[in-house]
């Protein structure tokens, strides 16, 4: 059988002497807390089973912070990235005692957003979500916003001057790096696809403006074809991917800017070599890894989650003790960017 992990392992892990593990387990006599933080992750790291109870002593005194946190697609492996990052990130914060409420959105229907959200009120301190940009979700969070909860826009931004503030990717610099990779990197000048998940996605709508913007500008020879809604699901991304590639042999470039993507990593395997088109998508996952490793996949824009995270975590703790902002803002995270070399 494997050894219980002992206040010794714990001591060894934290570099400190197991009568200081045993001072911070028992509360009898004041350890500085960075000593008692290093304690409870050194806890952690070995297994120690009194890991909880030590975290619980660390936040005894700490303010408490009920965040609300909504998602989408709660099976896709991006928000399973998030949900965690929430997650991790929420157990080490130690100037707060954060609980998380996280939902997922089961629907792209702005009324099942607003009601989710509306259901918040109440129930948490503030609120960090996905979502499409709508007048009802705009509805909903002003209601939030006069009962004192601010709420936080994720990846895609919504209720501008409503909400608190924005967290993500500069979506209109992103879709025009997009547009400046897409033409170093497609063989030849020709056709170019877009899909965006749907109207009302504020990020998606950005990402276009910004790639035909740079088309429009710079890039010569290309043409951009007639934006397709995808409805971010894989099964429309592969039969509409399939259509383009039939129709158009001079086919250069795909750019999902938003879900979706697996459908088309699909279709241009199935009917074009590596490297004969350009195929920028969204998120590191099993899928957009598999195809890097393959060269059906160019470019992979990824969204720095443990950055974003701590920034959202921080300013929501101090709204809640400072108060909400007379001017909403917005704050911007450079996005990661995977080709296939970056994985060797």
């Amino acid at each position: 059988m494997t050894k219980r992990p002992t206040i010794a392992d714990v001591a060894r892990a934290a570099q400190v002497s197991p009568a200081t593990v045993d001072r911070v387990l028992s509360g009898r006599m004041k350890v500085r807390e960075e000593t008692a933080r290093k304690v409870h992750e050194a806890a952690e790291t070995v297994g120690y089973h009194a890991a909880g109870a030590i975290r619980q002593r660390l936040l005894s005194d700490r303010p408490e912070l009920k965040l609300g946190v909504v998602l989408q697609k709660e099976r896709h492996a991006f928000y399973q990235d998030v949900r965690q990052e929430f997650e991790t990130q929420a157990r080490g914060m130690m100037t707060r005692n954060v609980k998380l409420d996280i939902r997922f959105a089961q629907t792209t229907r702005p009324q099942e957003l607003a009601e989710i959200l509306r259901g918040m009120k109440g129930r948490v301190h503030a609120v960090a979500s996905t979502g499409i940009d709508h007048h009802e979700v705009t509805s909903a969070v002003a209601e939030l916003r006069e009962a004192g909860i601010p709420t936080f826009s994720l990846l895609s931004d919504f209720a501008q001057g409503v909400r608190e503030s924005y967290f993500g990717i500069n979506n209109l610099k992103l879709g025009r790096t997009a547009g400046w990779l897409i033409s170093k990197i497609a063989p030849r000048p020709g056709k170019i696809g877009l899909f965006i998940g749907a109207h009302r996605y504020h990020g998606h709508e950005l990402r276009e403006t910004g790639l035909r913007s740079f088309f429009r500008e710079l890039g010569g020879g290309f043409e951009l074809l007639e934006t397709q809604v995808n409805l971010e699901t894989r099964e429309l991304t592969y039969e509409a991917t399939s259509e383009m590639l039939s129709r158009h042999p001079d086919f250069a470039g795909l750019y999902v800017a938003g879900g979706g993507m697996e459908g088309a990593i699909a279709a241009v395997e199935e009917q074009r070599a590596p490297g004969e088109i350009a195929l920028l998508v969204n998120e590191l996952t099993p899928e957009s890894y598999q195809g890097l490793q393959k060269g059906v996949v160019s470019i992979v824009f990824g969204t720095p989650l443990r950055p974003m995270v701590t920034d959202l975590l921080t300013l929501a703790a101090s709204t809640i003790e400072n108060g909400m902002a007379e001017t909403p803002g917005q704050r911007f995270f450079p996005p990661r960017i995977y080709t296939p070399e970056s994985l060797s």
